[in-house]
């Protein structure tokens, strides 16, 4: 089989399931596992940086043509952060052997390990993709055992993106709550006939995507933890984004920020792709939020912010 993944989740899924010999084109994005290099790029950065003005990658139509695959994965989910379904089923229609074109749109960690299921039925890997999903589950509820239900925990403030604020949304607020935070500007939401939706049902609480705040309504949330993880953004290009957010006395006045309870993480790697390492990243969370270090992946990409005050000449608790 001839696999093309035009998104890097997708990529990653592909991997897991050891069907990486089968990928002949990917996306400019996927970089995960190392040893990707050898499989041509089929997308291109069209240079803008913000995401609300819209899709920020082309198709090389061509180049996909020449590859012809039996099968495409891509995403009906987000039409900024990767190349939208309608264009990819359009070029795939004007191949000679139509391949099968096979969208992903995880909108919660439960449909992230679906996924891994339905890419494994779409390449003939079941059974490997049945036991990746109970071995990532195994791992989800070993984590959560580590959060105490009965116990109200920290207001999270999660920025998707910075300038301006995006919070997080759909499975990141799910992972937020399971790992003992709030996050009140974008909660969770039971769905219709399914009661609290607590323990095993949880499943089935559901959050809208990622949404812009003004910074007024980002602060007045007041969280007591803070993880910056902006979409597409690696750990170095992150610590550009949080040093302009430093000099602003908005961010410098948040309760987080003052307790230097401030996480920094690379964006592009974790949290902000919907595929198997949500589980490093929900692992990660967990330690964070619980003072369980232990329990962090090792070598995950992050590192903590602390702010140096002594260059104002007021305490911080006098900025507010």
């Amino acid at each position: 089989m001839r696999v093309v993944s035009l998104l890097p989740s997708a990529t990653e899924t592909v991997a897991l399931l050891g069907g990486a010999s089968s990928l002949v084109g990917r996306s400019h994005a996927c970089d995960f596992p190392p040893g990707l290099g050898r499989v041509p790029v089929l997308t291109v950065p069209r240079g803008a940086s913000d995401p609300s003005t819209g899709p920020l990658f082309t198709l090389d139509e061509g180049l996909l043509e020449e590859l012809r695959p039996d099968l495409i994965l891509t995403q009906d989910l987000c039409a900024v952060c990767a190349i939208d379904l309608e264009g990819v089923e359009r070029v795939a229609q004007r191949l000679d052997s139509t391949p099968g074109v096979l969208a992903l749109s995880p909108e919660t960690i439960e449909d992230v390990l679906d996924d891994i299921t339905r890419v494994g039925a779409s390449m003939g890997l079941e059974a490997r993709a049945r036991d990746e999903v109970v071995r990532l589950s195994e791992r989800l509820f070993r984590a959560q055992e580590h959060v105490n239900a009965y116990e109200q925990g920290p207001v999270v403030g999660f920025m998707e993106w910075t300038d301006p604020v995006f919070v997080a949304g759909h499975w990141n607020v799910q992972l937020i709550e399971r790992a003992g935070g709030r996050h009140p500007l974008n909660e969770t939401v039971a769905d219709d006939n399914a009661g609290a939706a607590s323990g095993l049902q949880q499943g089935q609480r559901r959050a809208g995507k990622s949404i812009a705040v003004s910074p007024e309504v980002f602060a007045a949330s007041q969280p007591e933890q803070l993880v910056i993880a902006p979409c597409g953004l690696n750990l170095e290009q992150t610590r550009v984004e949080a040093a302009r957010l430093a000099e602003q006395e908005w961010f410098r006045a948040l309760p987080a920020v003052g307790a230097n309870r401030v996480a920094l993480v690379d964006g592009s790697q974790m949290f902000n792709r919907p595929g198997p390492r949500l589980v490093d990243a929900f692992e990660w969370l967990v330690g964070w939020l619980q003072g369980r270090p232990e329990l962090m992946p090792a070598g995950f990409p992050w590192e903590e912010l602390r702010l140096c005050y002594c260059r104002f000449p007021l305490p911080l608790r006098s900025l507010r």
